[in-house]
């Protein structure tokens, strides 16, 4: 069995994501106006993970990551986006700050099997990491 790497266990994850999120359409991206009301602002944290899905999925992870800080900011109740900026801080070699985006994440959706999977599977790699570089 083939083990995935890092952007394509990301990858399906944010696949998973865009699901969960409507559709784009054709036009240009443009920012929102400042939320408003909580309503508001998850819709407006969620165009931002969208848009981070999506410079994601073209490999420019600092600005995914940047949407995504963004995403949090705007609704720091949304789940999704603290997974996705834990995924940002892992390519960006950032772990410490995974590692606190997504106990954030699993502290307000301790039951996703998504961001479970995605945790568990990078404290796995960042802890056998640990070990060797402590030998």
């Amino acid at each position: 069995m083939i083990r995935p790497t890092m952007p394509v266990r990301a990858l399906a994850l944010t696949t998973v994501l865009l699901a969960s999120v409507p559709a784009v359409s054709a036009e240009p991206w443009t920012p929102a106006p400042a939320a408003t009301t909580a309503g508001d602002a998850r819709s407006d944290s969620k165009n931002q993970v969208e848009f981070g899905i999506r410079v994601a999925q073209n490999g420019l992870w600092k600005e995914a990551t940047y949407r995504w800080e963004r995403a949090t900011e705007l609704d720091p109740t949304y789940p999704e986006a603290w997974n996705n900026l834990a995924i940002g801080y892992e390519h960006q070699g950032r772990f410490e700050d995974a590692e606190k985006a997504y106990q954030k994440a699993l502290e307000l959706a301790p039951k996703n099997v998504y961001i479970r999977q995605n945790y568990d599977l990078f404290k796995e790699l960042n802890d056998r990491t640990k070990r060797r570089r402590d030998r």
